[in-house]
């Protein structure tokens, strides 16, 4: 039976292995936008990197409102969306320094560095996402 997740087993799952996050946001005319992102999370937030001029980086700059969905895909099945307001940063220590961490997260702590460099250029935005809303539920399917 499906249950709520409380806010530890909410950090447990979205510091789980190398899940992705499914970020939306809202084009300029409106439509919606999805893209994944590899993300590490510090405390309820979440941070991330993305190019300044893609569709997500964009929409982010003009509206910082998104949703995000993290999901595991095998039984019992369980997920987290998050709501909130995203904050752009473009110190390229701090840049340098997340990337890294994400890099570790998703490529290995012997390729940490390299991704790291790669994502603290000048092009790129760090991103913290600051929750307003938190959903967790587990176990959809037992």
């Amino acid at each position: 039976m499906a249950r709520d997740m409380t806010p530890a087993e909410i950090h447990a799952f979205l510091d789980h292995g190398t899940r992705t996050g499914k970020l939306a946001t809202s084009r300029a005319n409106g439509a919606p936008h999805v893209a994944p992102i590899w993300f590490v999370r510090d405390g309820d937030d979440l941070i991330f990197n993305t190019g300044a001029n893609t569709v997500k980086g964009q929409a982010l700059a003009r509206d910082a409102r998104v949703a995000l969905c993290v999901d595991d895909e095998r039984p019992p099945f369980s997920f987290v969306i998050i709501e909130g307001v995203v904050e752009l940063d473009d110190d390229a220590d701090a840049k340098l320094a997340w990337a890294t961490r994400i890099g570790s997260r998703y490529m290995g702590e012997e390729n940490a560095e390299a991704f790291g460099r790669r994502n603290a250029v000048p092009d790129e935005l760090l991103v913290r996402l600051r929750p307003t809303r938190i959903i967790g539920q587990a176990d959809l399917s037992d």
